[in-house]
């Protein structure tokens, strides 16, 4: 006589458990691969945001203290005849450079990102083949 104990696995039970642990595998391992590329991509736009900060960092301050001397100069070159119109003509110049670069800021900072785009499309891949079993 057999014992029915709880431990004792009917026919089949672990054919379709090995199944089920397969198709499982068969799933998270594409996305684990994806995680990996999200995670890559994250790490190389973090990169190319602190190297795109310190080139911005040096420009602007080589930028400005070229503009300085550059007033200097100008104001200087006209002291004797339109010192204060000079003045004013260079500050409006810097107000119409300023304001375009903030229009320009603004512009790009509402533009979309490509930010994690190749991720995206690997899992509209993943879920596209997905959909056909």
């Amino acid at each position: 006589m057999e014992d029915p104990s709880p431990n004792a696995s009917a026919p089949g039970h672990d054919g379709l458990l090995n199944a089920l642990r397969s198709r499982l595998a068969a799933y998270i391992e594409p996305l684990q691969t994806r995680l990996g590329l999200l995670a890559v991509e994250l790490h190389e736009e973090k990169l190319r945001l602190a190297e795109i900060g310190v080139l911005a960092a040096t420009a602007g301050f080589f930028l400005a203290l070229a503009v300085l001397v550059f007033t200097f100069f100008l104001i200087l070159l006209f002291w004797d005849t339109h010192r204060v119109l000079v003045t004013g003509l260079i500050a409006a110049v810097y107000l119409l450079i300023g304001i375009a670069f903030a229009l320009t800021a603004r512009h790009r900072a509402q533009a979309p990102t490509r930010l994690f785009a190749d991720s995206i499309a690997e899992l509209d891949k993943d879920r596209e083949q997905l959909q056909k079993y």
